[in-house]
């Protein structure tokens, strides 16, 4: 690779879209999200401070775009030096004898399935000296917050599993946990939280990739 290529799943909203633009930096961002307007102001923003990405409007659980994706990085830079998943599905809060079809559907297909397609996809990309990673949210066993505590404790498990495998390979595999953040996740949780005290997702970013490099 001549250029360091960083893969941010998730890049269209909160944290993912703040990694991307802090990263811009030192990395030629390839951003993945669903929502074509926001990777295009994600675009405007990394321009403007003179940086440069790749917009992939796509969904995560859509395993043959992502496999042609992971290929097409591989052609085009030979690899990644970082990936960074922030994709999530937040379900809606609810008991868990009354969990609805569709929405535990969705949380295991966003939270569990994709992840677990694609770090197979993304590993050989990472190569030994790639970084990878995570967020830790651990709702699981809170009340009301069945499919999403679930799903993203499975794929925060598969996560550190991830790192214990490789510690001595590469590539490093990380999960951190972020402070609580204004995001529109957090807000479809606590609707009526007071949001003055939450950290900005773009300060959170920051922090995050300052513990990273240190």
């Amino acid at each position: 690779m001549t250029e360091q290529i960083a893969l941010i799943t998730g890049a269209s909203r909160g944290l993912g879209f703040a990694m991307a633009e802090a990263l811009a930096d030192s990395y030629h961002i390839v951003a993945v999200g669903r929502t074509t307007g926001a990777l295009e102001e994600l675009d405007d923003r990394i321009q403007a401070k003179g940086g440069s990405a790749t917009l992939a409007p796509m969904d995560i659980t859509k395993t043959d775009a992502m496999r042609q994706l992971c290929r097409s990085i591989h052609d085009r830079w030979g690899g990644l030096a970082l990936w960074v998943h922030t994709a999530v599905y937040a379900s809606p809060m609810m008991p868990a004898a009354h969990l609805d079809e569709k929405d535990w559907a969705k949380s295991v297909d966003v939270n569990v399935t994709a992840t677990g397609q694609l770090i197979p996809f993304i590993a050989p990309l990472l190569g030994t000296t790639g970084q990878a990673v995570f967020f830790e949210d651990d709702r699981a066993g809170q009340k009301f917050f069945g499919p999403y505590g679930a799903t993203k404790a499975a794929q925060i498990a598969l996560a550190r599993s991830w790192a214990a495998e490789t510690v001595r390979t590469g590539p490093q595999v990380h999960v951190l946990q972020p402070a609580p953040m204004s995001t529109a996740v957090r807000a479809r949780f606590f609707p009526g939280e007071d949001r003055a005290p939450l950290a900005s997702a773009t300060d959170e970013a920051h922090r995050l990739l300052a513990a990273l490099r240190g």
